[in-house]
């Protein structure tokens, strides 16, 4: 009998059990949905005035760069007194050219001007007595027509011969090749030794060492660039540059369809050479804009997206067009109203139709801007 009881005890508290655990089956849960899925703080668009700006692509290129020859013909180079880098000012000498034939014409010149000199004061003394003699009566007009013509041609001989003289001064000078300007050269063919000819290219120099950036920008453009806008370029170097829009070329290349912007850069050009491949960007002044921070955007297959929050506490996808930035903060030009109430960050965890919880963003600082609800 005890044995009997027993067993009907132990299966009177399984079929408990059984029923008991059915029932917890069949209680109903309450929907997931129900419960917000993030924590989330968030921002309104906010109006700021950003730069406007172009972003460019150019050469640097020397301002100016003058290219140095002889005057001289046909004379040899005894002395190279520069070379490539070196900075020279105006009336600098860079070449010596052979003068001594030069000297001896010169000297040659100079004694047919003493020559003429003599003449001239023997045919004016003569002129002077025929001039007497002719008022006494013993000389007649034509005598006195030869004497005062044969002055006039001593004085035009003594006028040649001084003219020569400075030719062959002249000549002299051009045996010291001098700098036009101050700057830098830049390029260098002289050497000793060497016979030259008038207008041969010796050396090259960048005038005032004064480089520049020849930015090609779009046709459509062009119109939007002033003179003396500031720009900033970045040379392959890595060195940063100020400069200023000195000039918009008044013609569109007909190949490219671009227009070169010449900017103007500082003389210490430090690192940065003519010739290097240079990015920059050129000011344009500064316009409105809508901003929301650049966590508030999601990019997802190549879009942008924001979200935003009702008042059920649903999110919304948005999809908008960015555009410039400005530290944390980034433009929005189209899709979204400046009402709006923003995500500020964490979006990248939302999908649309979310419910969400919002915080103030004084606790969203001492938190994560997003985090799960646990």
């Amino acid at each position: 009998m005890k044995k009997s009881f027993l067993w009907l005890t132990k299966i009177s508290g399984l079929v408990l059990l059984l029923g008991g655990t059915v029932q917890a089956q069949t209680t109903p849960k309450p929907p997931d949905s129900a419960k917000p899925s993030l924590t989330v703080t968030v921002t309104t668009p906010q109006t700021v005035n950003l730069a406007q700006k172009i972003n460019a692509n150019g050469s640097l290129a020397a301002w100016q760069e003058a290219i140095i020859g002889a005057e001289a013909n046909g004379l040899k180079i005894t002395e190279v007194r520069v070379n490539v880098g070196d900075r020279v000012q105006r009336g600098d000498v860079l070449a010596v050219l052979q003068a001594d034939s030069l000297r001896a014409e010169l000297a040659q010149a100079e004694g047919t001007l003493a020559e003429a000199a003599a003449s001239a004061q023997e045919a004016k003394a003569q002129a002077e007595r025929a001039r007497s003699l002719q008022q006494q009566g013993f000389f007649s007009n034509a005598q006195l027509s030869q004497a005062l013509a044969a002055e006039a041609s001593a004085v035009a001989r003594v006028q040649s011969a001084r003219a020569l003289v400075q030719l062959q001064n002249v000549r002299l000078s051009q045996t010291q090749v001098r700098a036009p300007d101050a700057g830098v050269i830049s390029a260098r063919q002289a050497t000793v030794g060497s016979v030259v000819g008038a207008g041969v290219e010796l050396f090259r120099l960048i005038r005032q060492g004064r480089i520049e950036w020849r930015a090609e920008v779009t046709a459509s453009e062009i119109g939007r660039i002033q003179v003396g806008a500031p720009a900033q370029i970045k040379a392959a170097s890595g060195q940063v540059l100020q400069g200023k829009v000195r000039v918009v070329a008044p013609a569109v290349d007909a190949q490219t369809r671009n227009a070169i912007v010449y900017v103007d850069l500082p003389a210490a050009i430090g690192s940065a050479r003519a010739g290097m491949y240079a990015q920059g960007e050129i000011s344009l002044g500064q316009s409105q804009a809508l901003t929301v921070p650049q966590t508030a955007v999601v990019v997802r297959d190549g879009f942008s997206y924001v979200y935003t929050v009702g008042a059920d506490q649903k999110v919304s996808q948005l999809k908008v067009q960015t555009g410039r930035q400005n530290a944390d903060r980034v433009e929005v030009t189209r899709g979204l109203q400046a009402d709006a109430r923003v995500v500020a960050s964490g979006g990248a965890f939302l999908n649309h139709g979310d419910t969400v919880r919002v915080v103030d963003a004084p606790a969203a600082q001492a938190a994560p801007a997003a985090t799960a609800v646990k």
